[in-house]
């Protein structure tokens, strides 16, 4: 994930800001609670693709 394009991106659902998790291809958001999937370089930032984070994967 392009370091310049995280900085712009933002949950769509909080507009907080996004992690990039690159083992998991995944932006996560902590305010949300949702990780958003990363598919083939390209963020999908819509609610209904994302997954709800454990309270494991918060403490992280």
């Amino acid at each position: 994930m392009d370091p310049k394009l995280l900085e712009l991106l933002v949950c769509p659902v909080t507009k907080g800001p996004l992690t990039y998790d690159r083992e998991a291809q995944e932006l996560i958001s902590r305010s949300a609670r949702l990780a958003y999937p990363v598919r083939d370089g390209i963020p999908v930032l819509l609610e209904n693709e994302a997954r709800t984070l454990t309270d494991e994967e918060l403490e992280q």
